[in-house]
């Protein structure tokens, strides 16, 4: 629980959420793609005690950041406990075979806004740069007719201050979190990028906010105000106040809540030793491991009281019916910062951890709740990535699929239809500095991955051997002649991004 002095910080930090307490405080963003019309509803007050409930649901995406396969004790993790999240599994939808976008977080949070994979959304690596205005992301789609508040908490990572790609310019209204990569690996920020447009004429003039506000409590070196605590108390505080209201038309809201758990601070690392910042080792604290173990353990234990505490406002307000949760991590567990996944076993039977094409880096956690939609206690073995959540939102809201994107709705699945629309290929890329790029696909059972340009293909079958241990693309020339015919089609061409060897560039190919 947070004590008493961290409370009142974050009531200060998240004070923009009472915009909405009034009746007058209603934005009316210009949709940025044609929608059809709908007809106008009327809104009647309800009666005493009447329950309140939105034609679409509210809509919730959480990302968790490095957090692997194997760290949630439903996907087998035996150490760490994390029963809230556990929970949440327990109630909805598991899936065993969803990929993240990418490798590496910016990509990956690419693909997961834009419904593209690496080949064709614009951002493909970790190297700063930023969504463009033509790049139409998932609360771009939720505005409109669909009528969505949108609210952004956290992480973005997607286009900086004054870029195209920065979270007002991509559709959320409110916005509150890191201004970049280097900012977000500090777990207690001093200050904090904050966006509020302004609302009301008069006495009810509520005054626009945009730009960096302090967080003293972490000023002169003071380690009083946790991020995952500061997110998390802004996303309650957010489904307590957009929650559909009679005078807003039953408005329901989108929320994404990014936390930066459990990334570690590299910086506290060279200094100390030990990345993984958290303020308590709490039940960790009489382990027999080695501290930054302890430490890990602790953080992601902390993530997964975060999801219970946005588990418990829905509960409390009695919108568990009325709200879709999605809750995944962007890549796999990381191994930087002297971290060594295979102590906990993050990457599950995998092979390979965040930067790698191996289902370590690549396969993610994926669970899904919605309260009398989706049978509790599911599990789906079928094939899915990041670039399909954005249709699986849109038909959840009842807007219409674009057509330019490469995802697939997956809501058949999960309300427990016949899934007719299904993957042929999954494809990504990869781009760094020391390893040039890196090519993986996969079709059925079969995945390829081409480590380096001008290097054969490596051939696994994941059905048999799940941990790609054993290269049979030497026995299967049929199967590497469909994926070689396949990678020539699978991309566009990136001035950003193109393929190159390793430490050198390449001309666009």
């Amino acid at each position: 629980m947070l004590n008493k002095l961290t409370f009142t910080l974050v009531l200060s930090v998240c004070a923009y959420f009472i915009t909405f307490l009034t009746v007058q405080a209603q934005p009316t963003p210009t949709p940025p793609i044609p929608v059809s019309p709908q007809q106008p509803r009327a809104v009647l007050p309800p009666k005493p005690g009447e329950k309140v409930s939105p034609e679409t649901p509210n809509i919730i995406l959480i990302v968790a950041d490095d957090l692997g396969w194997g760290d949630l004790g439903k996907y087998g993790q035996k150490l760490i406990k994390t029963p809230w999240i556990d929970k949440l599994a327990s109630e909805g939808m598991r899936f065993t075979q969803f990929y993240a976008g990418a490798p590496l977080g910016n990509a990956s949070r690419s693909t997961l806004f834009t419904g593209q994979h690496t080949g064709h959304t614009y951002i493909r690596g970790n190297m700063a740069a930023s969504l463009r205005t033509v790049d139409i992301v998932i609360p771009q789609y939720l505005l409109g007719n669909a009528q969505y508040e949108t609210i952004a908490i956290g992480k973005w990572n997607l286009g900086a201050k004054g870029s195209p790609g920065e979270p007002k310019k991509k559709g959320f209204n409110h916005w509150i979190g890191f201004v970049d990569q280097a900012h977000a690996n500090n777990h207690y920020p001093t200050f904090l990028w904050r966006y509020e447009p302004g609302y009301g004429s008069g006495t009810n003039k509520y005054l626009a906010q945009d730009g960096n506000i302090s967080v003293p409590y972490n000023a002169n070196g003071q380690r009083r105000g946790y991020s995952t605590d500061l997110l998390t108390k802004a996303a309650t505080k957010a489904i307590g106040i957009y929650k559909p209201q009679w005078y807003r038309n039953n408005r329901p809201f989108f929320l994404y809540v990014s936390f930066t758990a459990p990334h570690i601070n590299e910086a506290l690392h060279q200094k100390t030793g030990n990345g993984w910042e958290v303020p308590s080792l709490g039940r960790y604290g009489g382990e027999r491991w080695p501290r930054e173990k302890r430490s890990k353990a602790a953080m992601i234990t902390r993530l997964d009281s975060a999801v219970g505490m946005i588990m418990h406002e829905l509960k409390k307000h009695e919108m568990d019916e009325d709200t879709l949760i999605f809750f995944t991590s962007d890549n796999g567990p990381a191994h930087e910062g002297g971290s060594n996944p295979s102590f906990f076993r993050s990457a599950g039977p995998f092979r390979g951890t965040k930067g790698h094409l191996h289902e370590g880096g690549i396969r993610v956690p994926m669970i899904a709740r919605w309260t009398g939609k989706i049978k509790p206690n599911t599990i789906s073995n079928a094939m899915f990535a990041h670039w399909d959540v954005l249709p699986t939102i849109l038909s959840a809201a009842r807007v219409s699929k674009p057509r330019e994107i490469d995802g697939i709705s997956f809501m058949p699945t999960l309300l427990g239809r016949e899934q007719k629309a299904q993957h042929e290929y999954l494809y990504w890329e990869t781009h760094q500095y020391q390893y040039g790029s890196r090519q993986a696909a996969r079709k059925d059972d079969w995945k390829v991955i081409r480590k380096t340009l001008g290097q054969p293909l490596e051939l696994y079958n994941l059905k048999r051997d799940p941990a790609e241990s054993q290269n049979v693309a030497r026995n299967n020339p049929e199967i590497i002649k469909d994926f070689e015919s396949y990678l020539r089609s699978a991309r566009i061409r990136s001035g950003l991004w193109p393929i190159r060897q390793p430490k050198q560039t390449a001309s666009k190919r």
